[in-house]
């Protein structure tokens, strides 16, 4: 595991810089190293430089948004900060079906963290994190909490327009505009707190530097939030265009604006059956203006980029209601089904050989992207085989 400090060779980088129009993309894809792989441990190295924690222990703290929904926010905390801090998917369904998912099949998630830490010396870029249907503020903690320990302040919104509980209940209204709405007041919410004298995090708050990361639904929110001046560049994952616009609330809700003109990266996975990376990530990848980045991680799933797969032994949210005897309502909606099922049962790899791939390429991304690493680590065509699975990485 590398340290915040380390000095990556300047040849082994990928320098996000705009192309003219003569340059051309370039695609690599690379087989998993095997024992015998050429690979030199300078190119491992970079290639899982940020899949774990960095220097910093985190701190997480859950306020509300003065119109109502919850917002969880990790951050970079002061030394000595220990704890764990876990949650129970069952919390997020409502409290009817809460009460009938009753089987012992595991529900919860848990990484180290302090709860309401005091923060550590110094001012922090802030990224935005935006949920996708069925999920919550909390479902991509293995993401949000380590991007914290190297350094941000990540501040994640409930959209109650697709929130799971709302899902789960056919209350869900699947507007657009108001989740892209929940997600810029989460930024004048942090924003705020940076300039409050009785907040923890004042000072703290480096409100010039800003990322947005959103995931399936939440990829089609950040395209579009983008669009505000405030934010910098985004990172869509497992997520994409839809006939010609992003797709905010999945693939049969649709905006036609264009895709903001700032730096982006898009991340799929091959085996995603409801967010095709064929005809949705790759298409966002081609509309969007350069300086761009598209990895497709072989194996992956819808769920790759959440908690959920580490549900249900394994087997997800779906897991969960299967061991209490719901397999039959679940047979008949098979729409459910897939949603809670992608990328957790085969063929999708298991989600420990993604995490650490999904945390390092999003990890180095929005820290150049910030400049806290002037030349981006480990993203280059040459770190597409240093992985337990095939990577696919194109750039322009």
């Amino acid at each position: 595991m590398l340290s915040r400090r380390f000095a990556v060779p300047i040849a082994a980088l990928l320098v996000l810089a705009a192309c003219s129009d003569a340059e051309q993309s370039t695609n690599s894809t690379a087989a998993a190293p095997t024992d015998n792989s050429p690979t030199t441990i300078d190119i491992a190295e970079q290639a899982l430089a940020y899949s774990e924690y960095g220097d910093f222990p985190v701190g997480v703290t859950t306020l509300q948004l003065a119109k109502g929904p919850k917002v969880e926010i990790w951050y970079p905390a002061a030394a000595g900060t220990s704890g764990t801090e876990t949650y129970d998917m069952r919390d997020f369904v409502g409290e009817g079906i809460r009460a009938i998912l009753t089987g012992d099949a595991p529900s919860t998630y848990s990484y180290p963290a302090g709860r309401d830490a005091l923060l550590a010396d110094g001012s922090f870029p802030v990224v935005l994190f935006s949920h996708g249907v069925a999920g919550m503020r909390l479902q991509s903690s293995f993401l949000t909490s380590n991007l914290a320990s190297w350094g941000m302040i990540v501040v994640s919104v409930d959209h109650p327009s697709r929130a799971l509980e709302n899902f789960l209940t056919g209350t869900a209204t699947g507007d657009g505009g108001d989740s892209v709405d929940d997600m810029l007041r989460g930024l004048e919410l942090i924003t705020t707190l940076g300039a409050d004298a009785t907040s923890r995090f004042n000072g703290h708050v480096d409100a010039e530097k800003v990322a947005a990361v959103g995931h399936s639904a939440g990829g089609g929110t950040v395209l579009a939030a983008a669009a505000d001046r405030r934010i910098d560049g985004y990172v869509s994952l497992a997520s994409g265009v839809f006939r010609g616009g992003p797709a905010v609330e999945g693939a049969t809700t649709t905006t036609t604006a264009p895709l903001p003109g700032k730096p982006s990266f898009f991340i799929g996975g091959s085996v995603d059956a409801l967010a095709s990376f064929a005809t949705l990530t790759q298409p966002a990848f081609e509309a969007a203006p350069s300086p761009s980045l598209l990895w497709e991680i072989e194996g992956a799933g819808h769920n790759a980029f959440d908690d959920f797969c580490t549900f249900g032994n394994g087997t997800g949210i779906i897991g969960v209601a299967e061991a209490s005897g719901l397999g039959a309502l679940l047979d008949s909606i098979p729409q459910l089904r897939s949603l809670g099922e992608d990328g957790c049962v085969p063929p999708a790899i298991p989600v420990d050989i993604t995490f650490p791939i999904i945390n390092h390429a999003v990890t180095a991304w929005v820290r150049n992207l910030f400049g806290i690493d002037t030349e981006a680590v480990g993203l280059g065509d040459d770190v597409a085989g240093a992985y337990d699975t095939p990577v696919t990485i194109t750039s322009k």
